[in-house]
This record gives structure tokens, sequence and C-alpha cells, in this order.
């Protein structure tokens, strides 16, 4: 049944496109911009990018429709660090003060990718996860929950640019498990406060927590934001919105009479754990739960294209797909056959291929060649100044002063690399792509696939990878060198760290490293 529909809709959104392209081109509204981000999503987990296992169509249509970038690159291997510079077009080792207690991560007079749209007249709207942090960055603060949920939040979203906040403050595996829905936590009861408890006390008390603490009271407002259904939820509230800014209420609407363009900041949860798919889609695809989160998130895309569709809005949108970081690897999907990153050596944390490349998909009829790729190095961090170019939007003084401009690229007008430099972070280091070549100034993958303590993670050679530097049973070489050096160019998994063979590159490379670093 889920795949009839899903085909269905898919036929039904083509079909209808299919008829007004062939219609006479009017004069075109203002742009509106669609940016959908999935949550440690792998380019193996796509199906156009050669997925084996799982089965994305309406995500594969935004590829046969437009363009896909097959050197498409986070500038952060997890969620906060890539998120931070999606919105703010800004490596995130620039932040400071960097205290890392959960504060409002953004400045409130920085111009953020939203922020831009809306004073050039756009209605902005962020649905889903955020993971960019509430308040104050207070040198009293004592830990990421120290805000009170219980009554109208700090600054947060609303303050990176968005008219509309419907979403989950944090992953939703940290507390607090709620929907907030602009400033305030939905289904709350003043009778039945929220309430955090820190990571060793939930420890000691055996609740149940992922590392970071656990959410007790508000019944309400806990069991108003199940963990099954949130993506569907979040895809409701994504086509509400849209069906809002598609009329002509004065609210939505310019002094000239015109609708108001849009831009969405769609952030879904999947495939981030825990994956916990629907009753509808559980057991539905070949990669159990992971796969079926997968696969529910793609059914939930074509909602969101119908929405478009209907209100005649899918030629005047440009959509962008993407996920914030590569996939993590998961034991008992490995034991099925997961390859979410397509052999790349690594996953989410590190700062080798797996952990930082991740599909990236555009969609813009008229503009962007339907089942074009794109070969040059391209960041998320560049998303904000190629969405604005789009627009027709010119990048105020200072805005993502880390971004590039895009768009000659994705539209076909040049196929010459723009971006020839990329700073990379893992959480235990980084590291700086340029041109085809990888610098790594340490051992390792800066991140959980070489770290022993990550006790919980697979470690290198449980994923099967092979690395110059390790022996078979994952442990490093005594010989193994200081640093590395790889060419993408002509070993794309990163199997022989060649840093020896090529000291002067290595030399060059290590004083740039330290030059973006600082």
């Amino acid at each position: 049944m889920k795949k009839l529909l899903m085909m269905t809709a898919l036929a039904a959104v083509a079909g209808s496109a299919a008829t007004q392209a062939a219609q006479p081109r009017q004069k075109q509204a203002p742009l509106n911009v669609l940016l959908i981000i999935a949550d440690d999503l792998g380019i193996g987990d796509v199906g156009c990018y050669g997925s084996k296992w799982l089965e994305t169509p309406n995500i594969d249509r935004l590829a046969a429709e437009g363009v896909r970038a097959t050197d498409a690159h986070a500038s952060a291997a997890v969620c906060t660090p890539s998120r931070y510079a999606i919105l703010s077009g800004r490596y995130f080792h620039r932040y400071s003060p960097c205290h890392g207690l959960g504060e409002a991560l953004i400045e409130a007079d920085r111009p953020t990718i939203a922020s831009v749209f809306r004073d050039n007249g756009y209605t902005t709207g962020y649905f889903g996860k955020t993971h960019t942090g509430w308040g104050e960055p207070r040198e009293d603060r004592k830990h990421s929950n120290d805000i009170d949920w219980n009554s109208e939040l700090p600054r947060g979203v609303l303050e990176m640019g968005f008219d509309k906040f419907f979403g989950t403050p944090r992953s939703h595996n940290e507390p607090p498990y709620v929907f907030v829905e602009d400033r305030h936590v939905i289904g709350l009861d003043p009778a039945d406060p929220l309430k955090i408890v820190l990571q060793q006390e939930a420890k000691a008390q055996g609740l149940v927590n992922w590392g970071w603490g656990a959410s007790i009271g508000a019944k309400k407002a806990h069991e108003a934001r199940p963990v099954k259904e949130i993506d569907r939820i979040v895809t409701d509230k994504v086509i509400e919105f849209i069906g809002k800014v598609a009329g002509k209420p004065s609210t939505t609407s310019t002094s000239s009479g015109q609708r108001k363009p849009f831009f969405i900041n769609l952030a879904y949860v999947a495939p981030h754990v825990p994956t916990y798919p629907s009753e509808q889609f559980r057991g539905t695809s070949k990669l159990g739960w992971y796969g079926d989160c997968v696969e529910q998130m793609d059914w939930y895309i074509g909602r969101v294209l119908q929405a478009l569709e209907t209100h005649g809005l899918m030629d005047n949108t440009l959509i962008i797909f993407t996920s914030d970081n590569g996939a993590i690897f998961h034991k008992e999907y490995l034991e099925q056959g997961q390859d979410s990153n397509l052999g790349l050596l690594g996953q989410k944390t590190d700062v080798w291929e797996g952990g930082m490349r991740v599909p990236l998909i555009v969609r813009w009829p008229g503009h962007i060649p339907a089942g074009s790729t794109v070969e040059p190095l391209i960041s998320l961090v560049d998303l904000s100044k190629t969405a604005w170019a789009a627009a027709g939007i010119t990048a105020p003084e200072g805005a993502s002063p880390d971004a590039l401009n895009q768009l000659d690229l994705i539209t076909g007008k040049s196929t010459d690399a723009i971006r020839t430099e990329l700073y990379m972070t893992g959480i235990a280091g980084a590291a700086l792509r340029s041109g085809d070549w990888v610098y790594i100034p340490q051992q390792g993958s800066a991140g959980i696939s070489t770290l022993k303590s990550a006790t919980w993670a697979n470690q290198i050679n449980e994923l099967g990878q092979a690395n110059s530097d390790y022996d078979a049973d994952g442990t490093i070489k005594a010989d193994a060198p200081d640093a590395q050096l790889y060419n993408l160019r002509t070993d794309p998994r990163q199997s022989t760290n060649v840093i020896r063979e090529h000291p002067e590159k290595a030399a060059e490379l290590a004083e740039r490293f330290k030059q973006v670093r600082n």
C-alpha cells in the first residue's frame, strides 16, 4: 500500500508539472525557496546516488528534474556545527564564545539565510529539528538545558530570522522531548511542569536517556510529541504554512497585493537515532527500522511536493535537499548490509569522507538542466549565498562570510570549480580540503571510528573498511605517520595515506590549515 500510494503521488505531481511546462510561461512571481535537511542521511541511503536497499522516488524525482552534486560536503560531521554553518554561512570554529552549554549560537545581530530573505520581503518558517541553542551565553550557565521550559522561551529560532517555528528544540533523543511552537512548549499544563533531569542523576534514577539526561513531568506536552510521528506532524505543519502563504490575505501579501514569497527550512529528524518509524511504515523497507524511517521521510517529502503543486508553486520554488552530515552505522543494520556512505571511509563525527560527504540535490525548473550532475566541490556553507543569488538578492555586507555563490555551477552556466578549499571539523579534530587533496593534521578519523573511548560505536575494523595507517583489527600501526594526506581523485575511499610521498604538498597544506583555523 505504501509504495502504491507513493507512486500514485509521484505520478500525479509529475503529470501536473508536465502539463504546466507545456503551457506558455507567464511573468514569474518572486522565487520561493524550500530547504529540506535530513538528519544523518548518507549518500548511499538515496536511490539516485546508488542505494541498493532503499527506495526514495520523491527525492529521486528532484534529482531527475534538477541537479545532483557528486562532491557536496558539510563543513562539520555532526549536527550543531553543520547547521550553524548552513544558517550563518560561517564556519562554526569562528563562533565565540563557544561555551557549549546550549546557548543560542547565532548572535542576534548576525545575518542568517532566513533574516536576509525576511529583510527582502519573504515570509520565513522553520519546521522540524533545530539544534542551535536557546538563551544567552551566560558565564553562570551550568548546562545545556539551563533555561525555563515552562514559560516563554528566550532567544532562539525566531531571532535567527524566522517568522514561524514549529519543531523539536534539540535532537529528538535529547530532552526536552516536546514540540515547541514559536516560543512555547506545545501542550504544557502549568499544573504539571516540565523538569529536566541531568545525565548523572537520570542514570542514577534509572530513567531512560541517551546520554543527555531525561525529561519528566509535563505528561500532555510529552504526549503531544510521539516519537514515531514527529516527521509526520512537522510535515503537516509545513503544508499548513504553505497553504497560508499561498493565499492573499494582507498578512502574506506585499503592498501591491502580490503574494509574499516564502523561505522554508524543513529539518526532518530521520534517520537520526532513535529510528522509530510510524506503524504505517514499520517493516516496509529492506533495511529494518532505519530504512523504514528513510522511506517514510521520502513519502513525507512527496506530500510537501503535492502541496506545492496544489497551490501552483512547484515551478516557482527552488527546492534544495541535503543532509547535515554523513550517516552513522548501526550494528544491526551493518549486519543487514547497510552501506549508507557507499564505501567512503568513516561515518558521522569523522573528518574522513564518510562523515563529510552528503547528498545535495537542487531543483529549479527552467533554470537548472533536468537530470544534470555537478562534479566540483560544493559545501552546505554555500547554500545561503547561492539561494539569495537565485532569488536576485544581493547579500548584505558581512553576511555569510565563508559562503560562496554556487549558482553558476548548479545552473550549468559554468563547469569550473568555484570553491577550491573547505575547512571541515569532526568531534575530535579538523581537516582541510584543498582541490583534490585532504590534509588531516593528526592520526585517525577525528571521530568515533577511531576513538577507542566510543565503545558504543562501530570502529574502523567493524565497518569492514581499510586504511593504510591501521591493522586489520583496527589498531593504529606503530609506524603510522602523525598526520594524513589523501588525493580524492585517485583514492576516493582514502585507503592510503600518502603524506610521506608528498612532503611539499603536506607542508603547504599544514600552513594553510593553520591560517584558516586561526
